[in-house]
C-alpha cells in the first residue's frame, strides 16, 4: 500500500509533461483548445453543435470528442460543420494528454482557429488530468439538480468558465438558481457563467462572442 501515492504522482507527473507538449503544438499551430466537460446527459454535444453551427463563418472549428465507444458524437460535430476526431476511451471514464496527444495529428491544427475537446461524461475524473488545452468549461444542467457544487467541489473548483445549460426547463424542474450560484461562487469566486438553453438558443450568443473573443485575444 505504501506504493500507491508514489505511482499516481508518477502518472500524474508523466500525464502533466505531455500535456505541456500538447500546449507547444497548439500555441505553435495558433489554435486555441478548449476542455468541455459535464456529466452524462448536461449537453455537452449539443452544445458543440450549436457551438460550431453558431460560429460557421466567423471561426474555423473542430472538435475531438472523447467517450468510451462508438463515433455518435464525432459524427454529431462532423455534421454541423466541424472537423472531427473520435477518441474511444476503451473503458477509461476520461481523457488524459496521451489520448489527446496520439488524435492530435488526424487534424490540420494549423487550419483552425478554435479546437473543442469534449471530455468522457463524468463529474470527478476529468478534471484530475491536464490535456494542454488553454481553457478548462463545466457544463451543469438544471434537471441534475443545484447541489452539484456542494457533491463535486473539484469540479467547480478548477474551471474557467461555467455553462448553465437547459435554463428552458427551470419552469418545469427542482432547481434552485441562487443556491446553485452560491455553490459555485464559494469555490470560484467570478468564475464567468454561461446560462443559456441549447434547444431554444436563449443566452447561446452571449457564450459565442465570449469564444470569439477567447480567440481573438490569443492571435
Amino acid at each position: 500500500m505504501s506504493t500507491c501515492i508514489p505511482v499516481v504522482e508518477n502518472i500524474l507527473s508523466a500525464n502533466d509533461r505531455l500535456a505541456a507538449e500538447n500546449r507547444a503544438i497548439f500555441d505553435k499551430a495558433g489554435v486555441f483548445a478548449i476542455n468541455l466537460m459535464a456529466s452524462p446527459g448536461a449537453g455537452k454535444t449539443s452544445l458543440v453543435e450549436r457551438t460550431v453551427e453558431g460560429l460557421a463563418g466567423r471561426l474555423r472549428l473542430g472538435v475531438i470528442e472523447g467517450d468510451l465507444a462508438s463515433s455518435l458524437d464525432a459524427d454529431r460535430a462532423a455534421a454541423a460543420g466541424a472537423a472531427a476526431v473520435q477518441i474511444n476511451t476503451g473503458g477509461e471514464c476520461h481523457l488524459d494528454a496521451v489520448m489527446l496527444h496520439a488524435a492530435l495529428p488526424q487534424l490540420d491544427l494549423k487550419s483552425l482557429d478554435l479546437l473543442i475537446v469534449e471530455n468522457v461524461g463524468n463529474l470527478v475524473c476529468p478534471t484530475s488530468f491536464k490535456l494542454g488545452v488553454h481553457c478548462n468549461i463545466l457544463i451543469a444542467s438544471t434537471p441534475e439538480g443545484d447541489d452539484k457544487p456542494y457533491k463535486y467541489p473539484g469540479s467547480y473548483r478548477g474551471i474557467d468558465a461555467l455553462v448553465i445549460n437547459k435554463i428552458d426547463l427551470l419552469p418545469y424542474v427542482d432547481f434552485d438558481m441562487q443556491n446553485f450560484r452560491r455553490g459555485v461562487e464559494m469555490l470560484n469566486p467570478g468564475v464567468m457563467t454561461f446560462p443559456l438553453s441549447c434547444r431554444t438558443g436563449e443566452g447561446l450568443d452571449a457564450w459565442l462572442d465570449w469564444l470569439a473573443a477567447q480567440v481573438k485575444n490569443r492571435a
